[in-house]
């Protein structure tokens, strides 16, 4: 396996289920996790652990994950901005962490800055930009940090503790019942959770520390994608809290009809017409494919209609192995053809024994007759 393949660091087969994934996610984590393991370079390991966790639980990515390989899947996953803007992390999932942070003892997670939103958008490709992969730059609407008050939405760019909360970034109430007194928590509405507030309101943002912008980002289009396959880009989705991540951009690929190649997974499929007199005594006809290269195709004597020839390696290219090519041959019957054609036509037809469509006129039929 590839250094790094997420198969590899949960330390589970390519077959595993959903229930081996968890277990031995769980696993790792609990071994791992900063709290707990003191070791060089564990909180590095606890990262990739997530990472992994993150695509092979989610079924859409795994599936795209295991067509593309390590390597495409996280090359695609990586994208930059063309004239500045933010830049992306590592984006860890830790969804399901609940029962982990009690086994530890964590109890009620505390309030914090919350990561950007993520963001969905649609990109149409060519298929020959499936095929063979491509480099595209798109423009993205999102948030991001004001650049004014550098994201702290104070226009000192200092913050300061809430005088609400005290800096805790929750609010206490107490509320007394027939069993006793109990302790309420609530995120505090004046900082968000944040226990900070600016210290100077940005005139640019009006304190809320991000603004709308608009970028150009670089794709990497990775050979043998398909339609319904999504791209995240790290980190270029909507920005988070002070202190916290950006979201992520995700690209709903769909590929373009294309006017003369259908695709079958790694099969590219293209016709090639054909006259009866090809079709019964075989001929070569020239084929050209989807990376314009004309091939020689031999029509073997005999062909029925609408039979696929197969040209390999000549399909959609992924991981190294090319698909194929598939030439359905489709017998065309002429419409108008010379009289010298329809004389040989219908000699055929009287060595096969079949009698023509051709009415005789009524008194050439009482020829001779008398």
């Amino acid at each position: 396996m590839a250094a790094g393949d997420y198969y590899e660091i949960l330390g589970i087969p390519r077959t595993a289920d959903e229930k081996e994934i968890q277990k031995a996610y769980r696993s790792l984590a609990r071994k791992y996790h900063p709290d707990v393991c003191k070791e060089e370079g564990a909180e590095e390991r606890f990262k990739n652990i997530n990472e992994a966790y993150s695509v092979l639980s989610d079924a859409q990515k795994r599936a795209q994950y295991d067509q593309l390989g390590h390597e495409h899947y996280t090359s695609a996953s990586k994208g930059s901005y063309s004239g500045g803007g933010g830049s992306g992390g590592f984006s860890a999932d830790f969804s399901g962490f609940g029962d982990i942070f009690d086994f530890f003892g964590g109890g009620q997670r505390q309030a914090g800055p919350r990561h950007g939103s993520d963001l969905l958008m649609h990109l149409w490709i060519t298929l020959e930009e499936a095929v063979f992969g491509a480099e595209k730059e798109i423009e993205a609407t999102h948030s991001e940090p004001c650049p004014a008050c550098d994201g702290t939405g104070s226009s000192t760019k200092k913050r300061v503790s809430c005088p609400r909360c005290g800096g805790s970034g929750q609010l206490r109430q107490m509320s007394q019942s027939l069993f006793g007194q109990f302790v309420r928590m609530s995120t505090c509405p004046e900082c968000r959770g944040l226990g900070k507030i600016p210290e100077t309101r940005c005139p640019d943002c009006q304190g809320a520390g991000i603004t709308q912008a608009k970028r150009k980002v670089n794709v990497r289009i990775p050979a043998g994608i398909d339609s319904g396959m999504r791209l995240r880009l790290e980190g270029y989705g909507e920005a988070g809290d002070y202190g916290a991540r950006n979201g992520d951009l995700f690209l709903e690929v769909s590929v373009r009809p294309h006017d003369r190649f259908v695709r079958h997974g790694d099969t590219l499929e293209t016709t090639a017409e054909i006259t009866p007199a090809q079709a019964v005594i075989g001929s070569e006809i020239e084929i050209e494919t989807i990376e314009k290269k004309k091939l020689a195709l031999t029509i073997p004597a005999g062909i029925q209609h609408d039979t696929a020839l197969k040209i390999p390696g000549e399909g959609v290219r992924r991981r190294g192995r090319p698909g194929d090519l598939l030439v359905r041959v489709k017998v065309r019957i002429p419409k108008h053809v010379s009289e010298e054609a329809k004389e040989l036509y219908g000699k055929i037809l009287e060595i096969e024994g079949l009698k023509s469509g051709k009415k005789k006129g009524f008194f050439a039929g009482l020829k001779g007759k008398g």
